[in-house]
């Protein structure tokens, strides 16, 4: 019994502010009955919902409106709604296959080794913010091409409406107990749940008795899923939307999507110094993470977008 307080028990002597006892998920169904076991509708899942649909409605209040891009729509409705359908699978795919490319084979052979099949289990987490933006863009260039659309200012689109998205997943990140951050002595500390219960990996929630399990070794670390939730989500929704609705920044085809991938690369690499590196990529040389190295080719592709939505064109004469 004493084992079994110690495991659950809530750390007073940790410091920082206590994270919410929150269930992960919005509610819980048992299916026992027929031997389906409990279905969990969690948080995450919601968020991803939610940030899609309320991307898909921003972005048709955008092309409903031709004159922000300098007099034409670059899609019409029907072109939105395959876009999104497309993208819905880039970013599930993408996010997937980056996870496995960038993190798994490099540091998790063993893993793999073990259990092939684990590169396919979405379910139990991983995934990979800039490979859903590699699927992403891939699912672009290709509707783009199929329905003989213009490219930049659909990047344009993604670019406002995509912090939606980024800002509710990284909620779900926080509700979830994952992600969190480096140890820290500031009155932003907050002690996350670090406990293990066998078959599971930390953080833990007991289903059973619906608390979050604690080891009582536990210390306050950055909540940084809130640090990237303002700063790759909130903060870009708000600076782009004021740049495209009070200074016509669509006209300028490619400046957001450039702008976009800057904030998100700024944004990004910064947190990294207070997020807890993955325990199998914490080695990196000169303090590097592989978010830092992963935003390397957003400050590259965001600052040519940048020059080229900016630069002087020139003037055609008639022939």
């Amino acid at each position: 019994m004493t084992d079994l307080l110690t495991l659950i028990a809530v750390p007073m002597a940790a410091g920082g502010l206590q994270f919410p006892e929150m269930s992960p998920a919005l509610v819980s169904i048992d299916f026992g009955f027929i031997g389906l076991g409990t279905f969990h509708l969690r948080w995450y899942a919601l968020a991803y919902i939610a940030g899609i649909m309320l991307a898909w409605q921003y972005a048709n209040a955008l092309i409903r409106r031709p004159d922000m891009f300098g007099g034409k729509a670059p899609a019409t409705k029907e072109d939105l709604d395959d876009i999104m359908f497309w993208i819905i699978l880039g970013i599930i795919l993408g996010g997937r296959i980056g996870y496995v490319l960038f993190y798994m084979v490099p540091y998790q052979q063993d893993v793999i080794a073990a259990n092939p099949m684990s590169v396919l289990k979405i379910w139990d987490g991983g995934m990979s913010f800039h490979g859903g933006l590699i699927g992403v863009t891939l699912a672009m260039l290709m509707i783009a091409r199929r329905r003989e659309l213009d490219l930049l200012p659909l990047g344009d689109i993604a670019g406002v409406v995509a912090p939606i998205g980024i800002m509710f997943g990284r909620l779900a990140n926080f509700i979830n107990a994952e992600l969190f951050g480096r140890k820290t002595d500031s009155a932003f500390g907050m002690v996350f749940p670090e406990g293990y219960v066998p078959g599971s990996t930390p953080p833990a929630y007991d289903w059973a008795a619906r608390q979050w399990v604690y080891s009582g070794q536990e210390f306050a670390r950055h909540p940084s899923q809130l640090y990237e939730a303002a700063l790759e989500g909130l903060l870009p929704l708000v600076v782009l939307s004021i740049l495209i609705w009070k200074f016509d920044a669509l006209k300028k085809h490619g400046l957001v999507a450039g702008l976009f991938l800057l904030m998100y690369g700024a944004g990004r690499s910064i947190v990294e110094n207070f997020r807890l590196p993955d325990s199998f990529a914490s080695d990196l040389p000169f303090g590097l993470t592989m978010g830092i190295i992963l935003s390397t080719p957003m400050w590259i592709g965001g600052a040519w977008l940048v020059w080229n939505a900016l630069r002087p064109k020139p003037l055609h004469k008639p022939d």
